[in-house]
């Protein structure tokens, strides 16, 4: 997580205890157990398990959907995949996390049944229409203990079965493939099915939340479980901060969802689903708490997702992990977050519409592996590998400029010449095959065998040692060593078809409005010239084709994907054409060019453009092409002299398909309205002010959000209000993210006293006041930091040999004034903080909705114009 000020603090002891005053104790406990062995069995052979049959099929409204949207067998298929797939990240959401990253999950504060109605409204994430309430007529669960305090869900009448006991078979393990595919060198012309078992998808049962499923945990102990929580019904105990039972301040961080001491009943994990599933435009839910299926997609992109406080929900408020994670905007998440960068860049989940007609670009080039039926000559598994018991499956690493991308279009496969910019960034750029396989990283899947120990260890500030900076996975270890890896691969063509089907075609407003008409009078009628009209009876008499011509004027050239050159001049376009060789003839133009732009041109939020991830050496460098990365740094980011590596401070241009949908806007939400959900329970309202002074200081009187409202005129008013602020710059106010309570940080030694703690020499507890910049707290390069420190202290002539000799004289004033005082940290950061952020700062940008200025100088009735306009693509 976005620890870095924490493991500054941890640093600064360990600088301490190097000069000899203080040694720092790491906390921390491993959970030894080894990841379940891979089922057994290839996909129809007798070796794969069945799973017991449930009374209510689950699949049964997936199905449904499918024939609703028209999908064909493979869309269908990876649909499911989307939709359940965690492919093994139980544990990582269980274990791996609370224990090696150090940051907790409470999943029955989020999933607790007794919330059900509001929890859309305090965590933004979709109820699943088939899952109840224990208690409610016709639940099959009739109290919370049978279910230990969760919502009841399909297949729950077997997985409940299994909760402290061996045996339960994944539903995974009964999915029927879709058909092989005759181009696949693994298949040898459609005639041999070598997937992996379906069993390594790990389906579970949902959790009453879309996207988050649960397992049946067989350590599970029924007799500790109600002595330590009272009820089966609930985890009270579980989660309950230590301090409650000893008084002690600073036990108020410690829990039983720490430590594995005692073992809750299900273990979590996530499909990308979670971030993915939300409400249709077309079709929304009369109440958003509870939807019925016909009202959710799976590729909308969920606009209200507060998946990162989510991922804090066991840590209070004044913990630094709270405090650095939790502030990203409702539907907006850090992508580096887990595997940390020490750059603060959220972004919006990707609204993945029209996908088949997204650019590619060809003659990149990409080392990656790729299939092939032979390893010829070859003897080195990192350079190619046979999987054993199969009949020459095989993966080749090479260096390449030819790739293709083949999608499937309502059964006819059409390969596009090229490679698709997926990430803000354009990080994932190796395929769109590659890219849906690394969300299962980014979402857990893997981390034991594959890349957990490729993280930047935060309290490790030696050079010399493990962990002090990141290293890149091994793709092909990781192949070789996790079975789930495997199963998503062989299923990964699935899952871009399902990207290309018609749950991913575009959502126009006129069809949002006819569906409403027709709800109330199956016999009106409301086309496009219907909402044409309406919009010019709003904005001005001819607004719409006015706006078509500012948008050719000033916009498409970075918000079309067909250029001049072969479209034809923006100004004579329709934008709104069909492709008429697409079975659906959806829009041709996808209504972005998804070209690199200097950050500088944009002048957004830069710290997006600045991640490192990708950059060679570091966890995901197999994801980014070799062209994207060798590319020059943009010239004129103010961070150019920290940030050494190339290919960074770009942005990709996004699609306006379907804008009107899907504001506020920017990649973090940030131009227009602040949205929020206003939760019943308080103690899950998240929401924070933004708005603050040209010093930086919050306005006593702040605008008040919006609540979350997906109605088909509520997305359209928030479009509204959100394109008056991007076309009116001066008129957004200020926004930028403080601390919105103290963070008490925990370092040192800090002796007991009975119930009373007194810091050792001084140095035991942190306090860093609420207010502070969130930016400045997870940009700060701590680990450079303190191995200047201690150079700039032992051996100067080495630093200075380095390049820094203008730092050492105020690198040695910190140093000392550390040692003298320890308590003093956070003073010494705000009063160095000029010096700290000209020099050991990843992005200094601080103001959070500034930049894209485009028609700024347009005149009142254009941008009305342009405003009308848009709400017709």
């Amino acid at each position: 997580m976005k620890r870095t000020l924490l493991a500054a603090i941890a640093a600064f002891v360990t600088l301490v205890a190097g000069i000899g005053l203080v040694q720092y104790q790491n906390l921390g406990a491993a959970h030894a157990e080894n990841a379940p062995a891979a089922a057994p069995g290839n996909p129809g052979t007798p070796g794969r398990p069945l799973p017991e049959a449930a009374a209510v099929d689950q699949d049964a409204p997936y199905f449904e959907a499918c024939a609703r949207e028209g999908l064909n067998e493979s869309e269908c298929v990876g649909r499911l995949i989307w939709f359940k797939a965690t492919a093994g990240n139980d544990r990582f959401h269980t274990y791996t996390f609370q224990q090696r990253v150090g940051v907790l999950v409470d999943w029955f504060r989020v999933l607790r049944s007794d919330q059900r109605d509001d929890r859309f409204w305090a965590w933004g994430i979709m109820n699943d229409p088939s899952c109840c309430k224990p208690g409610d007529p016709d639940c099959p669960a009739k109290t919370a203990d049978e279910t230990f305090g969760f919502d009841w869900c399909p297949g729950d009448d077997v997985l409940l079965k299994y909760v402290g006991k061996p045996g339960y078979v994944d539903p995974a393990c009964g999915l029927k493939d879709a058909a092989l595919d005759a181009d696949d060198p693994h298949s040898q012309g459609g005639k041999l099915d070598q997937r992996h078992s379906a069993c390594d998808l790990k389906f579970g049962t949902s959790t009453g939340a879309l996207g988050i499923r649960k397992f049946p945990n067989p350590r599970f102990d029924a007799e500790k479980w109600k002595k330590l929580n009272g009820s089966m019904a609930t985890w009270a105990g579980f989660n309950a901060a230590k301090s409650e039972q000893t008084g002690i301040e600073s036990d108020q961080r410690v829990s039983k969802l720490a430590d594995g001491s005692v073992e809750p009943p299900f273990l979590i994990g996530t499909a990308c689903g979670s971030c993915h599933i939300a409400f249709d435009p077309l079709n929304p839910p009369a109440d958003p708490a509870h939807p019925k299926w016909e009202n959710l997609k799976g590729l909308i992109g969920n606009q209200y997702t507060r998946m990162s406080e989510l991922l804090v929900s066991g840590m209070p408020r004044s913990s630094l992990e709270f405090q650095m994670f939790a502030h990203a905007r409702p539907g907006v998440t850090d992508t580096s977050a887990i595997s940390n960068d020490q750059i603060n860049n959220p972004g919006t989940i990707n609204a993945l519409i029209n996908v088949a007609q997204r650019p590619v670009f060809q003659g990149e080039t990409i080392t990656k592996w790729r299939k092939t039926n032979t390893c010829g000559t070859e003897k080195d598994e990192s350079k190619c590998w046979c999987e054993p018991g199969r009949n020459n499956k095989c993966w080749l690493q090479s260096t390449r400029n030819d790739d293709t991308t083949p999608v499937n279009l309502g059964g006819q496969k059409v390969v596009l010449p090229g490679v698709h910019h997926i990430l803000k960034g354009s990080e994932d750029s190796t395929g769109a095959l590659e890219a849906v396989q690394r969300v299962y990283f980014n979402i857990g899947s893997c981390s034991e065998q594959c890349w957990i120990n490729h993280f930047s260890d935060m309290r490790q500030v030696d050079p010399q040692q493990r962990g002090f900076n990141q290293t890149s996975f091994d793709i092909g270890q990781c192949r070789r060593d996790c079975p789930n890896f495997r199963a998503i691969e062989d299923r990964l063509q699935t899952v871009l078809d399902f990207f290309a089907s018609a749950e991913s075609d575009e959502s126009d407003l006129y069809a949002a409005r006819a569906n409403l008409r027709k709800a109330g009078n199956p016999s009106e009628n409301y086309g496009r010239a219907d909402l044409v009209a309406g919009l010019e009876a709003e904005f001005g008499s001819g607004a719409v084709g006015r706006g078509q011509s500012v948008f050719a004027e000033n916009c498409a050239r970075c918000h079309s994907s067909i250029p001049e050159n072969t479209g034809g001049a923006f100004k004579n376009r329709d934008f709104a054409a069909p492709n008429e060789a697409h079975p659906r003839k959806v829009r041709a133009d996808f209504l972005g060019n998804d070209q690199s732009t200097p950050v500088t041109e944009v002048g957004t939020f830069r710290c997006r453009s600045l991640h490192s991830n990708h950059e060679a050496g570091r966890l995901y460098m197999g994801y980014q092409s070799d062209s994207l990365r060798q590319r020059p740094m943009v010239a004129d980011i103010p961070e150019r002299n920290t940030l050494k590596d190339g290919g960074r401070g770009y942005m990709r241009n996004i699609s306006l398909v379907n804008v009107w949908a899907t504001a506020p806007f920017m990649h973090n939400n940030a131009i227009g309205p602040e949205i929020c959900g206003k939760p019943a329970n308080k103690e899950n309202n998240f929401d924070r002010v933004r708005y603050v002074d040209a010093d930086g200081k919050l306005l006593a009187e702040q605008p008040e959000c919006l609540r979350f409202d997906p109605s088909v005129e509520g997305r359209f008013k928030l479009y509204k209000l959100s394109m008056h602020d991007l076309l009116n710059p001066k008129e957004r106010g200020i926004k930028r993210t403080l601390t919105n309570a103290d963070l008490l940080i925990d370092v040192g030694i800090r002796p007991l006293d009975g119930k009373t703690e007194k810091p050792l020499l001084g140095f035991g507890q942190v306090k860093i006041p609420a207010g502070s910049s969130v930016g400045f707290l997870n940009g700060l390069e701590h680990k450079q930091l303190v191995a200047d420190l201690f150079l700039a202290k032992r051996d100067p002539a080495k630093l200075e040999a380095s390049g820094k000799k203008d730092l050492v004289p105020t690198l040695q004033a910190i140093a000392d004034d550390v040692l003298k005082n320890p308590a003093r940290f956070a003073e010494i950061l705000r009063e160095k903080r000029d010096f700290l952020k000209a020099n050991y700062l990843t992005c200094t940008e601080e103001i959070e909705n500034e930049g894209h200025r485009f028609g700024e100088d347009l005149s009142e009735s254009d941008k009305k114009a342009l405003t009308a306009f848009l709400a017709t693509l």
